[in-house]
């Protein structure tokens, strides 16, 4: 039986609104816990990379009495912080995952199941921004659906999740806007989910956080950035750890952007007129890259679904995909529709992704669609 962290810590109940904030009479569980709390990081590279907020906010927690405290997960970084001190090395970040593409192909149940965690607290959405051609309705399906799967594995998970920090347009030019907009619908969507049992708390990591000065590319955070970033998650990660629902934060102020850059693109097209596809990379680092293929209805008449195939000539290989069935055989690779982007009126596009590893070559493929 899962241990129930809620009754042992968090008190007999918890407010559904999460804009009160009740504080229950509950020792510290340094002070009273029989067994640790467990506590999972889960995110992508944020999370992953060396850095790390993760030994930033453990160091925190031990120096402010949480002694007792237990970072799971099955990845470690083997000590690869190095920030000065000892701390746990044990998370769940992926670099390159995005939260549609976890959900999608339900990555998150053998994590929960490897790592039994009593708290989730969760930084992910990052790699979601990339391109613009998520929409916020998805992320936020995917959202839920981990959510679901959380409590699936432990109906007391206490669920911590960032509003994420602010990527730079440097890095990507729609980025910017799509991370407010994310971060803006975040509370309403929480509370809309969050139960006495597991509630869902919203953690602000956007405010006060500089891409330009807090980041070494616009999107992974420098020193700086990690330490600002255990700051933000400190006191909500106590608060939920003494027994309290903190208020929900506000919605994202909105930046002055930065200029402009955007990501090199790798274009390609083919099919013959009644249908084409575009491929492109949107982002590339050290043994993989991020890249989008979009298929546009070339025909006079709307069609009802859509095929698009491409061969990779440099070992590449894709190991998550989000908004088609993707599925590659060696060298080929092919793509259908999902269930709601599969009708295109003429003129009309559908963009689907994906990630794969590389060996530092990385030629675009052509890609060609067929449609129906």
């Amino acid at each position: 039986m899962k241990r129930r962290f809620a009754l042992r810590r968090i008190g007999a109940a918890c407010l559904a609104v999460l804009t009160a904030a009740l504080v229950f009479t509950v020792a510290k569980p340094a002070l009273s816990a029989a067994a640790p709390v467990r506590v999972m990081p889960l995110g992508d590279s944020i999370t992953a990379g060396t850095g790390c907020w993760r030994a930033y906010l453990w160091n925190r927690l031990r120096t402010t009495g949480y002694t007792d405290i237990d970072f799971v997960g099955g990845v470690s970084d083997g000590g690869g912080c190095n920030p000065g001190f000892s701390y746990d090395h044990d998370h769940e970040g992926h670099g390159g995952f995005s939260a549609t593409g976890i959900a999608d192909n339900n990555q998150l149940p053998p994590w929960l199941a490897a790592a039994s965690p009593d708290v989730v607290v969760m930084h992910l959405g990052t790699n979601d921004m990339w391109g613009g051609h998520i929409p916020l309705r998805n992320k936020l399906n995917a959202f839920t659906k981990l959510v679901g799967q959380m409590r699936a594995d432990n109906a007391d998970m206490k669920i911590i999740v960032a509003q994420i920090i602010p990527m730079s347009a440097s890095a990507c030019a729609t980025c910017p806007a799509d991370v407010v907009a994310l971060n803006n619908a975040l509370p309403g969507w929480a509370a809309g989910l969050t139960t006495a049992r597991s509630p869902i708390v919203v953690a602000d990591l956007w405010t006060g956080f500089n891409p330009a000065t807090d980041t070494g590319d616009g999107v992974h955070p420098n020193d700086a950035g990690y330490r600002k970033m255990a700051d933000s998650w400190h006191p909500v990660l106590t608060q939920v750890l003494n027994g309290v629902v903190p208020p929900t934060p506000t919605a994202s102020p909105t930046r002055s952007p930065t200029p402009p850059v955007s990501p090199t693109p790798s274009p390609t097209g083919g099919g013959g007129g009644r249908c084409t596809a575009t491929y492109k990379i949107t982002s590339q680092w050290t043994g993989g890259f991020q890249g989008e293929v979009t298929v546009t209805n070339g025909a006079t008449t709307a069609t009802s679904a859509w095929n698009a195939t491409f061969s990779f000539g440099d070992g590449q290989q894709i190991s998550q995909s989000w908004n088609a069935t993707v599925s590659q055989s060696g060298t080929a690779v092919t793509a259908r529709n999902v269930s709601w982007n599969g009708a295109l009126a003429p003129g009309a596009s559908a963009t689907f992704g994906f990630l794969a590893s590389s060996n530092g070559t990385n030629t675009a493929p052509a890609a060609s669609c067929t449609t129906s």
